[in-house]
This record gives structure tokens, sequence and C-alpha cells, in this order.
């Protein structure tokens, strides 16, 4: 952990068991966050306990997506899920309670969303691709997502989202197949649906990894690699490098 002459690093928490998706979603956050190595530490969920946190020591922590769902049947779910959503629920209840900084990309959505009592279910998944993103009036006003365009383009793909958000949690954005697309819980807690954290370069990793988890066709991994390099999804990143600004503790 940081001394107090450390600057205080941000904690990743990555749920990809498949090593290059976890290596290459640890790069694009430093590299779009634009942090140096020394800022970022990273904890593989599905590799090891995540073990005592202490939010003191932290300047934020950022949630990765992947395979999980919340809303898989309890059944379905192996011993690994059902420990990591165990460990996750408790991290995330306290941070909730602090309104402590932490920015959940796309699979934060559905930790985040049960937490606070949202609905969180399959009717609003999308494909894996592009997609449009449009903010709403509060989220325009938002230190996050303000001054981006109205309307952008981003990447996502999801098999479950919120279809509905309690009272005490803000709207940030939607998309024409999903209507929660980010949101807020007091001022310091965000989740997107889509992905911040995420380059066309990114995005064609996870569709070579991914591409026999169900997302899409396999056949469709080209074309679909082919749409997200002709994409322009250039804000994105600009909501992830805007936490990393706004939470950053220097010694």
């Amino acid at each position: 952990m940081p001394t107090r002459s450390e600057s205080s690093p941000f904690l990743l928490l990555s749920i990809r068991a498949e090593r290059e998706a976890a290596v290459d979603e640890h790069r694009s956050v430093l590299r779009l966050g634009g942090l140096a190595d020394e800022e970022l530490r990273a904890v593989n969920l599905t590799h090891r306990p995540l073990g005592p946190i202490d939010l003191d020591d932290w300047s934020g922590i950022i949630l990765g997506g992947g395979p999980y769902n919340v809303s898989d049947p309890a059944e379905s779910k192996q011993a690994t899920q059902r420990r990591v959503e165990a460990e996750l629920s408790e991290l995330i209840g306290r941070i909730v309670a602090v309104d402590f900084p932490f920015l959940g990309c796309c699979y934060g959505v559905g930790t985040l969303g049960s937490a606070i009592g949202a609905t969180i279910d399959r009717t609003h998944g999308e494909p894996v691709g592009p997609l449009s993103v449009t903010l709403t009036a509060p989220g325009r006003r938002d230190p996050l997502f303000a001054e981006l365009p109205r309307t952008f383009d981003a990447y996502g793909g999801h098999k479950e989202a919120a279809t509905r958000l309690p009272a005490r949690a803000v709207h940030l954005a939607s998309s024409a197949a999903c209507p929660v697309q980010a949101f807020r819980v007091g001022t310091n807690v965000y989740a997107t649906q889509f992905h911040p954290e995420l380059d066309a370069e990114s995005l064609c990793t996870r569709i070579d990894v991914y591409r026999d988890f169900g997302y899409f066709d396999p056949a469709e991994a080209t074309s679909l690699q082919a749409a997200a390099r002709a994409t322009d999804a250039r804000h994105p990143p600009t909501v992830l490098r805007r936490f990393v600004e706004r939470y950053r503790r220097r010694p």
C-alpha cells in the first residue's frame, strides 16, 4: 500500500479469466486514462480473492467488464462467479455508503445497479460493436460527461442491462436499444454500459478472445472488427480520463 510520501494509486478490478483480455484491459486503462504504471494496481478476481480493501489507500476504484452477468440464474453460476459477486457486493456497498470514487465499465451497471436496487435483466442487451450514446440533461451537466457531444459513438456489447433505476440514481446517458447507458449515485460513484476504457484495437482483441462466448456469431468476427476500426469512438475515453483527473490524489 502507498506510504504517506507516495501518491495513492487507482485500483483496477478485473473479472477476465482470459489472460490476453485481462492484460489488454490493464494496458488500455493505463493508456486511455493517462495513468503511469505506478498509478494503477490490478487485482484479477477470477484468479484470487479480493482480500481486505481500505478505501483510504486508493484514489479511486475502476471495475472492468467481462463475461459475468449478475442476472444469470443462481444455479448456473460457478463457484468463482459467486465468490466474486459476494466480494463486489460488500465492497460496492461500502463505496456507495461513503460516496467513494468508483467507475464501473459495462459489468459495473449490473454490480452497482444491484447494490442500489435497480432492475437488472436481459431486456436491453446490445450486440458487440459500435453504438450511438446520447446524454441526458443531467449527463450534459455532469463533470465526467460535460462538454462531450450530446450524441457520440462508443463501443459496447452486453447481455444484461438496467431496465429501471431507483430514484436515488442520476440517469446520465442512453442509446436506442438500451435506455440506461450511464448513471451516477451520489457525487462520485459511476457506472457505464458502454466501454470508456476501449479503443478500436482493444475491442478487436476482445472480439478475438470472446468469439465463442455467445455475444455474436463467430463468423461475424472479422466484419465486427472492421466496423470497430471504421468508427470514430474518440469521446468515451474522455470519461475515463476525467475520472482519473478528478480523483487522482498526489502526495
